[in-house]
C-alpha cells in the first residue's frame, strides 16, 4: 500500500507542471464561465440574431417603399386593398389562385 502511494506521488511529482497545464486548459475550455464552449454558443446566437436584423431591415425597406407609394400614388391603395384583402368592384368576381399555405375559414370569408 506504501509502495502504490509512492508511485502516485512519484508521477504528480515529476508531471506537476502537465497536470496542472491540463487542468487549466480543461477549466478555462470548458467549466468556466466564460469557456470556449459558451463563446462559442454566443458567436453562434449573434451570427442567428444578425440574420434576423437584416431581415426585419428588409422587410422595413419593403414596408417604407410601399408607404411611399401609397402617398404618391392612389391606385395603389386600390391595388392593395385587391391584392390583400380581396376587395372588388360591385360588377366583378374574384377567383383566389394560391399556393399559400394558409388557410381559409368561413370566418375569414365575406359573403353578399
Amino acid at each position: 500500500m506504501n509502495n502504490r502511494l509512492n508511485s502516485v506521488v512519484a508521477f504528480f511529482g515529476h508531471n506537476k507542471y502537465w497536470i496542472v497545464i491540463v487542468v487549466g486548459i480543461l477549466v478555462v475550455g470548458i467549466l468556466d464561465e466564460n469557456s470556449f464552449l459558451k463563446r462559442i454558443r454566443l458567436e453562434s446566437k449573434i451570427n442567428d440574431l444578425k440574420e434576423q436584423v437584416d431581415e426585419y431591415n428588409g422587410q422595413y425597406e419593403k414596408n417604407m417603399n410601399q408607404l411611399r407609394e401609397l402617398e404618391t400614388n392612389p391606385k395603389a391603395i386600390e391595388k392593395i386593398a385587391r391584392e390583400r384583402y380581396f376587395m372588388k368592384a360591385d360588377d366583378e368576381d374574384i377567383f383566389v389562385l394560391s399556393d399559400d399555405k394558409q388557410l381559409f375559414t368561413r370566418e375569414n370569408e365575406t359573403t353578399d
